[in-house]
């Protein structure tokens, strides 16, 4: 066990200084600032009947919630604060579309389970962070999206041969982000798994590297993100068990801000800018850029 220890808190330290780097740095393997797209900002935007961008024109600046654990989506240098990933990109482009500089975003981390609520009592504007389009949540919030499509997989040690998919989840311990869909589904569909809930999905794997849990579960996208980070120590295995639309979160009422977010994603789609901001973030984990899903204008609420 002392050499089990030795060997994750070493891992633990690589994954550190992959997600650090040095001072002014980009993180290693992560996206190099110089080499993200610059997105044009819109001159003369006007949205008035969005409650929502009239207060952030007044202030200046959008306020986005985002994850800041989620290798080449959504990431945060604890050194500078600075994010990054294709999520993060989503958000500037999205800002840039509806008339604000998004170099003045102010990000804030909102775990999974704070989401609606966060949304709900106006902490922010919008939520950029894998948030899985459902109709639940469409009760609470609205969505403009989606702009990926993913799917619930699992990570695993390098060494684990017995775990190849759901079905061999039966008295495993399986860990994921409290709130999430992928931790509902695990519950509902896959019981005699254990499950573990951390707030973030970085615990996790914490967790899997120290033995503590057998596996990882949420969605493929960030697994190969951390399984990109230390491939010799971590792996994603078998196929994809869901679909999991990414949806940009607004507050439920504000359809105006909704379809403003639609028009500006299928906009970025068409000029490039989505595909030059996936190239630079998620396609630097070697998974190839899919194609857009369709954006789903549903009626106003």
């Amino acid at each position: 066990m002392p050499t089990v220890r030795l060997i994750a808190a070493l891992v633990l330290s690589a994954l550190a200084a992959t997600a650090c780097g040095k001072d002014g740095s980009p993180p290693t393997k992560g996206p190099a600032a110089g080499k993200l797209p610059e997105y044009r900002v819109a001159t003369g935007f006007q949205l008035p009947e969005s409650g929502t961008w009239r207060k952030a024109k007044s202030r200046g600046r959008f306020i986005v919630g985002a994850k800041e654990d989620q290798p080449y989506l959504g990431e945060k240098d604890p050194a500078t604060g600075t994010y990054s990933g294709f999520d993060i990109e989503i958000a500037k482009m999205i800002s840039a579309s509806l008339g604000l500089d998004p170099r003045r975003i102010e990000f804030r981390t909102i775990a999974s389970a704070n989401r609606e609520t966060a949304l709900q009592n106006g902490q922010i504007d919008y939520y950029v962070g894998t948030y899985t389009i459902n109709d639940n949540r469409k009760k609470l919030v609205g969505f403009g999206g989606p702009y990926y499509m993913a799917g619930q997989g699992l990570l695993v040690r390098h060494d684990e041969e017995d775990i190849k998919g759901p079905q061999d989840l039966d008295g495993k311990r399986v860990c994921s982000a409290a709130g999430s869909t992928p931790f509902q589904r695990i519950q509902q569909d896959y019981p005699k798994a254990t499950l573990v809930a951390y707030d973030t999905y970085s615990v996790c794997v914490d967790n899997l590297l120290t033995y503590q849990v057998d596996a990882v579960t949420t969605d493929d996208a960030i697994l190969i993100g951390y399984a990109a980070k230390v491939p010799d120590e971590l792996k994603v295995v078998g196929k994809p068990f869901s679909e999991e639309p990414y949806g940009i979160g607004v507050p439920r009422s504000d359809n105006a801000l909704r379809f403003a977010v639609d028009d500006a994603l299928a906009a970025r789609e068409k000029n490039g800018d989505w595909q030059k901001a996936y190239d630079a973030t998620l396609g630097l984990s070697g998974v190839p850029a899919p194609k857009p899903p369709a954006i789903d204008r549903y009626p106003a609420n």
